[in-house]
């Protein structure tokens, strides 16, 4: 069995800058990349982006440029013993007057040992190293091979890039599919750029399937893009960065009651195959953290959109908990509470530890009561409103200590209100308890006979 079996996203590997779409921020005309390659002032350097966007053409075509030798590793099959072997030979040819660029993809799976490896030969020119993540850079490389590299943030391939590709695949007719003479409707277009997201590796994948179903000379069409794409899910990585990334969107939509972005981030995250469950659980924590006590109803709502999805599944449980996303993003909005709370937990770190104070210890034996253990402790529902005016429930040193701010928006408005009556009866029962004091002090005063 004989053929070319190399797929069509491999054979379509530009070969020069010009045939290189997109990363116009990089690549562009007095862009930094560019002129770095322009101009022949390599440096080691990290590019990190979402897959299929051009990284390891990008390397190859850097080592084209600077004309110097290519070599690549992944981080996924290599070890320790395959890193020795390529520096050893890039040191090789480098004493034969050869430089060598090592294309390193998937860099972030390497371990601290592994990463550690390449430091020396970065250090002192053995090679150029250009490693490829998809992974945050800051969080999965060392700051040794961190502080050795230029880092280029790649982005996705936008519809403009994408459509320049598939133009191109389908005109060239050394390595793409130009000699079948194939076209492709509009609509069809439209659906195989959707469909990419941003990747190229995905969208020449799509469109060599396509090819497959037509003869040559024939035109691919909406239905066939239909056939092929049943089921495919919008880019999403979990635990990665699109990861966090998303549902820090649909937080902070929540947060800015803004419930069409807060849905819209809710629904991609479930396309990209994120567990509903762990949805339901950051809503929760939504409605404690930005919603809090201007509307208590947001947390049993949200609550019970968890106990739906847990009981009746998808996609019963997912309707009910959009609904709880659109309510919390259309609820008032107060952090009193989560700031509150943070701000008590600050407290406690920085204090010592205060004892109770002895009427508000439990008095459990005779013997405690002896001790004082509940001594002037006066029950709130005995007295009036069920609050007793002037009594401090802090230890001594935090008496006066005030977190809970709340905020003048929805039901916290009215809590707000009934605070500043109850701290308006401590300041009245201050004054007279203070003030007969005073008083009584100055009638002793004037009583007591003066001596000659």
């Amino acid at each position: 069995m004989t053929g070319n079996f190399e797929p069509l996203a491999s054979r379509m590997r530009p070969r020069s800058l010009d045939q290189f779409f997109g990363q116009a921020h990089l690549l562009g005309e007095g862009k930094p990349l560019r002129e770095t390659i322009v101009q022949q002032k390599p440096h080691s350097m990290i590019f990190w982006g979402p897959p299929g966007i051009g990284k390891t053409s990008l390397a190859q075509l850097i080592a084209a440029q600077l004309q110097v030798r290519f070599e690549s590793l992944s981080a996924v099959m290599a070890g320790i013993k395959d890193i020795r072997a390529s520096t050893e030979r890039a040191q090789l040819y480098r004493e034969a007057g050869e430089q060598t660029l090592l294309f390193v993809d998937e860099v972030h799976r390497f371990n601290k040992v592994q990463q550690d490896a390449f430091l020396p030969y970065i250090e002192n020119g053995t090679l150029i190293f250009v490693g490829a993540s998809t992974e945050n850079p800051s969080f999965e490389l060392n700051n040794a091979l961190l502080s050795r590299c230029r880092v280029y943030v790649l982005k996705s391939l936008d519809d403009t890039a994408l459509k320049q590709l598939v133009l191109a695949a389908l005109s060239d007719e050394t390595r793409g599919l130009g000699a079948r003479r194939l076209t492709i409707s509009e609509q069809a277009l439209v659906k195989l750029l959707g469909s990419a997201d941003g990747d190229a590796r995905r969208l020449l994948n799509y469109l060599e399937i396509a090819a497959d179903f037509v003869e040559p000379g024939a035109e691919i069409s909406v239905t066939i893009l239909d056939a092929i794409l049943q089921g495919e899910t919008r880019r999403f990585d979990k635990g990665g960065d699109y990861f966090y990334d998303q549902i820090s969107a649909l937080h902070k939509a929540v947060r800015g009651s803004s419930p069409d972005a807060a849905l819209y981030w809710f629904a991609r995250m479930l396309d990209g195959g994120c567990d509903p469950l762990y949805l339901a659980r950051r809503v929760v924590r939504m409605a404690s953290e930005d919603i809090g006590n201007a509307d208590p109803r947001g947390l049993p709502l949200a609550l019970n959109a968890w106990d739906v999805q847990q009981r009746l599944g998808s996609p019963e449980g997912e309707l009910a908990i959009a609904q709880a996303v659109i309510y919390l993003a259309c609820a008032p909005k107060s952090n009193a509470v989560y700031a509150a709370f943070n701000a008590v937990k600050k407290q406690i770190k920085t204090s010592p530890s205060y004892e109770v104070p002895l009427h508000l210890r439990n008095a459990p034996t005779a013997l405690l009561g002896e001790l004082g253990h509940g001594a002037e402790y006066h029950y709130a529902h005995n007295e009036t409103d069920a609050y007793v005016p002037g009594e401090s429930y802090f230890p001594p040193a935090l008496d006066g200590q005030s977190f809970y701010h709340p905020v003048s928006r929805g039901l916290e408005h009215k809590i707000a209100e009934k605070l500043k009556h109850l701290r308006q009866l401590d300041k009245q029962s201050a004054w007279q308890r203070y003030g007969s004091a005073h008083d009584q002090r100055e009638t002793e005063n004037q009583t007591i006979p003066k001596k000659d």
